[in-house]
């Protein structure tokens, strides 16, 4: 087993996984500290080390709020439940999953980004442990980067003195990761040629972030995009994760910089990072720092560029669950819905109202056959432009709806697909049975074969092939339904939402 292995910084060891033939690496440094001069700047090349790196236990998590146990929160009691785990600005770490035996077996490597609105988020949560997808023959990569006001905060001054990366430090930490793969990956077995990124809801959206950015040359294969991929529906609905222009990004430096009581760049850089982080989460004018349009990382709106195919024009597996972020007309009266359809559709209004069968039952029940998942929506739209626009790149779909059991009743909630993707059921405090685990096998099985061959379909680790997932086309818009087991559905999605999409298109001339 390689236990221990050479990287451009120096020597690694590593340690048995829970199973012995895996080998794990946690808290190898990628970059240097983002701290002091380098707070707020893109990140820096690591420093070497003398002797062994004993690579024995994750690095401490990314500046954000204070974990706290709430048994009223979902999330912190599904993974966030250590409240007392290190916390540092000094972050820039990565971990890795391996089973080669030796370094030139050039196996597939999976990279991957966690979600958490880049606000929140860490690779030493439970449900991301490596282990379960390196067993099936893949070198797995978690990457940690910074968050909320230090991954993307900007300022005219640190523009003045970095115009080619002035902003999106989050997204340039897992850039820079994913670079420092490109350039190590060997030492441990994997296939540089070979490199998957993954991520789930923000994670996922910085999948997309990284797909579309021209910085990203040959820098991956393949891209899985879990919960992260939107686009705006009906007007008046929060967006998770827009973008602002760097100008008004720069706004809200300046204006933070005044709350948080200095007057320069270099007087915000001798603050103390706790003092920092605590005056951002008292901040009421931005509570959310997330991807800015610098004109450099990022060219424009992610979702519009993917459409457009500027982006690179590699495999992508992407999907959502059941029961998340529906789109729901802001209206309180039939005659503000009947406004909403025509300023929405024009001479197509009546079509729509014909749907959502307006007036022939109370309001309620008419914007409930109005909801449309956003995933789903943007994802048809995207399957839709893939074909129509000539990319034809393979593009697989999935939709998430298995039982979920637990005292909480909690339905397909976000994120909870996670358990299952990495296989990781049993760390979970929920009472999965049989059917769970045999419904992440095969999940678990269909990521691995896509992260192998760009193709998600190959054989069980029963020895029996798994069901047929095809590409999604417009003329076959369909998908893999995880429910009690996994089945590739050939139903056309509703009329409602074919009626969406149309007019999406119609609209942007797609």
């Amino acid at each position: 087993m390689l236990r221990e292995v050479i990287v451009e910084n120096g020597i690694v060891q590593g340690l048995p996984a829970a199973d012995p033939r895996i080998t794990s690496f946690k808290g190898i440094p990628f970059a240097a500290p983002p701290v002091g001069e380098n707070r707020w700047r893109a990140p820096m090349p690591a420093h070497d080390w003398d002797g062994v790196l004993k690579a024995f236990e994750f690095a401490p998590v990314s500046m954000q709020a204070k974990i706290g146990i709430n048994k009223d929160d979902i999330y912190t009691r599904e993974w966030n439940v250590d409240p007392n785990i290190p916390m540092n600005e000094d972050c820039l770490y990565l971990n890795v999953w391996t089973p080669a035996r030796h370094t030139d077996e050039k196996l597939p490597v999976f990279v991957w980004y966690f979600g958490g609105g880049l606000q929140v988020g860490n690779t030493a949560e439970m449900e991301f442990d490596g282990e379960r997808i390196a067993r099936r023959g893949i070198v797995v990569v978690t990457i940690n980067y910074r968050l909320n006001v230090f991954g993307f905060l900007s300022h005219p001054e640190i523009t003045a003195e970095a115009p080619e990366a002035p902003a999106n430090f989050g997204h340039l930490d897992q850039q820079a990761g994913t670079q420092w793969v490109n350039r190590n990956i060997t030492a441990f077995g994997g296939d540089p040629d070979n490199i998957t990124i993954g991520g789930q809801s923000a994670g996922g959206g910085s999948v997309l972030s990284q797909l579309t950015s021209p910085q990203n040359e040959e820098l991956f294969q393949k891209a899985i995009i879990q919960s992260g991929i939107i686009t705006r529906l009906y007007p008046g609905n929060r967006l998770p994760g827009s973008r602002k222009k760097l100008n008004v990004a720069e706004k809200d430096g300046i204006d933070f910089f005044e709350f948080l009581g200095v007057s320069s760049l270099a007087e915000a850089r001798k603050l103390n990072a706790k003092y920092i982080r605590d005056k951002s989460l008292e901040y009421r004018k931005t509570r959310y720092w997330g991807t800015v349009v610098d004109g450099k990382f990022c060219v424009g709106d992610a979702f519009d560029l993917f459409l457009e195919n500027k982006r690179w024009m590699v495999p992508v597996l992407l999907g959502h669950t059941s029961s998340e972020f529906f789109s729901v007309p802001n209206v309180k009266t039939f005659d503000e819905f009947h406004k909403l359809a025509f300023d929405m559709f024009g001479d197509d209004a009546d079509k729509y109202l014909q749907l959502c069968q307006a007036q022939s039952q109370k309001l309620d029940e008419t914007l409930k056959k109005a909801a449309v998942s956003i995933f789903e929506y943007a994802i048809r739209v995207a399957g839709k432009a893939n074909e129509e626009t000539g990319a034809n790149t393979p593009m697989y779909y999935y939709n998430f709806d298995a039982e979920i059991p637990g005292d909480d009743n909690p339905g397909t909630f976000h994120s909870v697909d996670l358990w299952f993707f990495f296989e990781t059921l049993a760390k979970c405090w929920r009472p999965f049975v049989g059917m769970h685990y045999d419904l992440a096998r095969q999940m678990c099985n269909y990521w691995t074969n896509f992260i192998r061959s760009g193709n998600p379909n190959g054989k069980d680790s029963t020895g029996e092939e798994l069901p047929q997932w095809d590409p999604y086309t417009p003329n076959a818009p369909y998908g893999m339904l995880f429910r009690d087991k996994s089945e590739f559905v050939r139903e056309q999605p509703s009329d409602l939402m074919k009626f969406l999409v149309e007019q999406y298109a119609k609209q942007k001339n797609l």
